[in-house]
């Protein structure tokens, strides 16, 4: 496949880095890891160890072809941007995969590039950004694809063939949007207390209280959930968030990651949109619009 990754951050380069495998992948990024790629390639650590050569550019005009799948792989708050670029790339067979954090992203593609092009995923492949060049596989995990109308199609079980045979777990679903809400809950739970208090995921489950607000936000993100028609039960969303911190303790989540780099956090698009959720369905959401608000003051701390 041709495919084009519209942000080689962490987990866009360690996807577009091993599709190059068995794959033309071009990878769109920041100036100074575009260069390194070009210059040396990318350097993968950790549970991989490799150096791949994709084609990597800094800018969307320098993408010549039209891919066959384009893979948004960009925070959340840059989504409508990036889709607004990507829209001159795309051709009439192209394929659009969300692979990103929050609930929101679908609905931003969706609107400048066609509901009918989108198909979503999620992961729990682990990435850590070292330096520019240079990224560290720090878990291996599961990735989830689905149609946004539950159908299982051929465009998707070629995706998944594709991930499959360079070495990501991945499998279909038929219920994408719950495989998200699951998946923002999770983060929802993690991400927040480690950035408010910048620590390892470890460190939730050592300290009791940090124990007790995971489990109050997840009991709030269900209550949403259900709210608007989303199947998840309680005890399965503490179990697997539980897990999910034990399987990941040595980590830092994608927002402490934000933080250090003096960057803004997704915190909107997934605590915040629980939120919104909640008033919009009468659901009283206090322990997450909390951890919002400490998330902001370390977002204004770090300026």
């Amino acid at each position: 496949m041709k495919i084009v990754v519209v942000g080689a951050g962490a987990i866009g380069s360690l996807f577009g880095g091993l599709l190059t495998k068995n794959n033309e992948v071009v990878l769109l990024g920041r100036k100074t890891h575009v260069e390194q790629i070009k210059k040396h390639g990318l350097r993968i650590t950790g549970k991989t160890d490799t150096v791949v050569h994709p084609e990597a550019v800094s800018n969307v005009d320098e993408v010549n072809e039209k891919p066959d799948l384009l893979m948004i792989t960009v925070k959340s708050y840059d989504t409508k941007e990036a889709a607004e670029d990507a829209r001159q790339v795309i051709g009439e067979e192209t394929v659009v995969l969300s692979l990103q954090n929050g609930l929101d992203n679908i609905s931003k593609i969706a609107s400048v590039l066609g509901k009918d092009r989108v198909v979503a995923g999620t992961t729990t492949e682990a990435s850590l950004f070292l330096e520019p060049g240079k990224i560290e596989h720090t878990g291996k995990g599961v990735t989830v694809i689905g149609e946004l109308d539950g159908s299982i199609t051929e465009r998707v079980k070629h995706i998944i063939k594709s991930f499959n045979d360079v070495g990501f777990n991945t499998i279909v679903t038929n219920d994408i949007m719950k495989e998200l809400w699951k998946k923002a809950i999770i983060n929802a739970c993690i991400n927040p207390l480690t950035a408010i208090f910048d620590v390892k995921n470890g460190q939730i489950l050592k300290h009791e209280m940090l124990h007790e607000i995971m489990k109050k936000v997840c009991h709030e993100g269900v209550k949403v959930a259900k709210s608007i028609g989303i199947k998840i039960e309680e005890d399965e969303m503490v179990e697997k968030t539980v897990t999910v911190i034990k399987d990941t303790a040595e980590n830092y989540s994608s927002m402490v990651q934000s933080l250090r780099k003096k960057r803004r956090t997704e915190i909107d698009s997934i605590n915040g949109y629980l939120v919104k959720m909640g008033r919009k369905h009468g659901v009283n959401t206090p322990v997450n619009e909390l951890l919002i608000k400490m998330v902001k003051i370390r977002e204004e701390m770090i300026r």
